[in-house]
Order: structure tokens, then sequence, then C-alpha cells
């Protein structure tokens, strides 16, 4: 899908943070996600804005006075203007409190880690999209960051639309029928151990009950809705068992694409965030992963996921590299 071209995007200062994903808008004078959502051309700015996020993966905006209402306006109006289903709204995360300031559709991003104790787990068991484990998972994300630590704290994110293509073709072919099961059923003891009761209409009639598992199996490839991309959906925090396979044939998969994601930097791209910077993602498209080295210190921000569509794949669609052949 081609860009719509409103000036208040195409005029802005931006660079491409690396080939493959993320593009940071550069002056904050002139990309308020604020103003966008208030100036008089504004479906035209966002649908164009939630077109560059699906096709670059992760797009950063330095420097946000937004608030967290107009957070939620925005995550509103980026999937309705791109497509979403009339059904699906914002995301409430099983182990997110409601709150009188933020509600129950906002979770707060935070950790202060214990001086002195050193994290001995890889950094890259981390690695996830957002609630995949939902029946109907997520599209966009939009956090801004409101606490950061001096030094450390940064959040890569790694696409899918490159994993896909850095496999062989027939490898590839192989993985195309097999599908997975995603679950979160460990937030059910946690939110229990937390007080909290786990909320029917999850952003979708269909992400109900307290069985935290996609319970149509995903495919491992799926085509994205918007540019039409063939894209890697597996993730290690919430993909646990490829249908098809035996158990152990599952885990060594898994375990290998797990590795592909987080081992290939050429298809990442890593930010250090600033006090009140933006990022806003597609999880249709992207994983991403928090960077714990900073000791003591506090990070903090607030997250609204939006809820998009059930995760399907054509057969027919192509990958990117293919498409700009």
């Amino acid at each position: 899908m081609c860009s719509v071209g409103s000036t208040a995007i195409s005029s802005a200062a931006r660079r491409d943070e690396t080939p493959a994903i993320g593009t940071r808008f550069l002056d904050p004078e002139t990309t308020q996600l604020s103003r966008w959502l208030q100036d008089p051309n504004s479906d035209t700015i966002l649908k164009e804005l939630a077109i560059l996020i699906s096709q670059r993966g992760v797009v950063f905006f330095p420097k946000q006075d937004i608030n967290i209402e107009e957070q939620k306006i925005l995550a509103h109006r980026l999937g309705s203007l791109s497509g979403r289903p009339a059904s699906s709204g914002l995301h409430k995360h099983p182990i997110s409190p409601e709150t009188p300031e933020l509600g129950k559709d906002v979770s707060v991003i935070s950790g202060i880690s214990k001086a002195g104790v050193i994290d001995d787990t890889r950094a890259s068991n981390g690695w996830h999209s957002d609630i995949s484990f939902e029946p109907v998972p997520a599209d966009y994300s939009i956090l801004k960051m409101c606490t950061i630590p001096s030094v450390g704290g940064d959040t890569l994110w790694a696409s899918g639309y490159e994993a896909y293509d850095k496999l062989s073709p027939t490898f590839a072919k192989f993985l195309e029928g097999l599908t997975a099961i995603h679950s979160a059923q460990y937030f059910v003891p946690m939110a229990a151990q937390m007080g909290l009761s786990i909320q029917d209409n999850r952003g979708s009639p269909e992400n109900s009950g307290t069985n935290l598992t996609a319970i149509q199996y995903v495919q491992l490839f799926k085509t994205h809705p918007i540019t039409g991309f063939k894209t890697l959906f597996v993730n290690k925090s919430f993909t646990t068992r490829i249908v098809e396979l035996s158990t152990e044939e599952s885990d060594d998969m898994l375990n290998y694409l797990a590795r592909h994601i987080s081992e290939n930097h050429d298809l990442q791209v890593r930010y250090r965030w600033g006090t009140d910077d933006v990022a806003i993602w597609d999880n249709r498209c992207v994983l991403h992963t928090a960077t714990n080295d900073y000791g003591a210190q506090e990070r903090e921000g607030n997250r609204v996921v939006g809820i998009g569509e059930k995760p399907f794949f054509d057969s027919g669609s192509v990958s990117r590299r293919a498409r700009h052949k």
C-alpha cells in the first residue's frame, strides 16, 4: 500500500535507523503527535503514519507532550483508520491493575532491579510480540517512556519481514504449512497472586476467559493486512509448541527460530530512550525486547496496545524483498 502523502509527515525531517527496520523523526517541534491528533487533516496524517509504521516496523518520536488520554485516542485511530475490525479496541492486559489515573487499558512498563544483583539470564530470552497469546492479537503498541536510567535500558526491535526473507526458500516452504500454539497461561496465577481478576473482552469479544492461549492455531507465517508482505510470526515468550511436530522436533525448531531472530543483528534496531520519547510499533511484523542492564535505577513508561485482526496467511502473498525486486 502506498503512502497517501500528507504534508505533516512527508515534509518532516526523519531518517531510517537501519535498512531493515526503524525510522526516527528528528525535530520534535514539527512532529508532536498531540498536534497531529488535532490537525484538521488528522485522518489523512494518521492513516499515513499507520502505513509508515507497518512498512518500517517501528517509528520513534523524541520529546513528546502527548498525554495518556491522547495516547489511547491515537491507538484507536491508528487501528481504525488502517482497517481494524469494528469489534477491536484497546487491550486490557491480564496483570495490569486498573487505576483511576490510567484505567485498565494502560500497562505501566517499569523495573528496578536490586543493586549489586547480576542478571544471569540470557538477554535474548525476552523477545516477543505483544499479546500474541490472544485469539485476536495486537496491531499497534504505543510506549511513552517517562523515567529513564542515566545509562542502559535500551529497547530492541526485530523485523519479521526480514526474518522471513533470511530463511532459505526450501526451509521457508517446509515451515509454511506449520501452525503454533501461543500461550501465556502463567499470567493466571500471577493475576491471582496480585489480587486481579482476568477480564473478558480484552479488546475483542474473542479475547475472553482465563484460558490465555490462542485457541485457533496460528501459522508460523502470516500476511500483513496493510503491506501484504509475508512475516515470521513466532516469539520466544509466548510460542510454546509447533502442532504438527513431535515435542522434541518442536522444541528444536522453536529454539532455531528464536536464535534466527536474536542472532541476526542486521534485522534489528536498538533505541536509546530519552525522557518523554515515544515509540510506536506494529506487532504483526516486529518483535521487541528490553535490555535489563540498568541496575537499581528507575525505568518507567506507559504503554497502550491496540487489538487488530485474527492472524491469517495468504500463500499467494510475497515477501518484502520479492516485492522490491
